[in-house]
């Protein structure tokens, strides 16, 4: 069996998916105005100049620093409640193509984002990939997040990742396919025998002409309910326990201003 490997962030979809749940997360009183606009300044970066460890591993840790006391049922929720608004506008006509390629193919789908599983393994249900490799933040006895974390799927992580899911599933890597962005994820282009950087950053355009691989440039995001349904009922009753969830964390926060008054 071939696989067809596709990172998240600006290859099946226009923008970092972090940074673009921030507005959400904010008006839903997880993120103060100002870490709101780092996000949004974090994303300006991102799309301009790439990524590369030192800049990632500093993301990674102010995501969990804010992170650290949220509940992960109630992100969970959120995510899902906010599929249609944040991300399904903003899928690849392009990367839509390519999964239907290969999969007409017979090639299995795989999505692998450093993004938490909480945002990766719903898009993945509704895009209709086979397998996700995702970001898993720790959480303590009580389903909160410690702001720590148990695998980090990034640069060599996602590697490993996808060897351990080539033996398991008995993957042909030399057969196999993978897209990305970003020189971040060079280790996981490495391991299959068809690399393809997409929207490159500098050092991976760099390093793709120099390896002689496949460049393609993605342009055209559009709502992911023009190429594949959304079961909107799901989506609302989605919505309906996520609002249990905002308010919650809305009435908590006054209380705790009004008690430090």
């Amino acid at each position: 069996m071939e696989a067809a490997f596709f990172d998240l962030d600006k290859t099946v979809i226009a923008r970092a998916s972090m940074a673009a749940y921030g507005p959400a997360l904010h008006r839903a009183g997880y993120l103060s105005a100002p870490m709101a606009l780092r996000a949004a300044w974090g994303q300006l970066l991102f799309r301009f100049f790439g990524a590369d460890e030192k800049s990632m591993t500093r993301a990674r840790q102010t995501a969990l620093r804010l992170a650290a006391g949220w509940e992960q049922d109630g992100l969970q929720r959120f995510a899902r409640t906010h599929l249609a608004e944040v991300i399904e506008p903003i899928v690849y006509d392009e990367a839509l193509d390519l999964f239907a390629h290969h999969r007409a193919e017979g090639r299995l789908l795989v999505l692998v984002s450093a993004s938490p599983v909480e945002i990766v393994a719903p898009l993945a249900e509704h895009l209709g990939v086979d397998e996700f490799i995702a970001t898993t933040p720790e959480t303590d006895a009580d389903g909160r997040y410690t702001g720590e974390i148990e695998f980090y799927a990034q640069g060599p992580g996602k590697a490993e990742a996808i060897e351990r899911l080539a033996t398991s599933r008995d993957i042909d890597l030399d057969g196999s396919w993978a897209y990305s962005d970003s020189a971040t994820d060079l280790p996981m282009l490495d391991v299959v025998g068809h690399p393809v950087a997409v929207n490159p950053d500098r050092e991976l355009r760099r390093t793709a002409e120099v390896q002689g691989w496949l460049i393609r440039e993605f342009q055209n995001p559009v709502p992911l309910g023009d190429r594949v349904p959304i079961d909107r009922n799901w989506i609302v009753a989605s919505a309906l326990s996520a609002l249990v969830v905002v308010a919650f964390v809305a009435t908590v926060r006054r209380l705790g201003r009004r008690s430090s008054d």
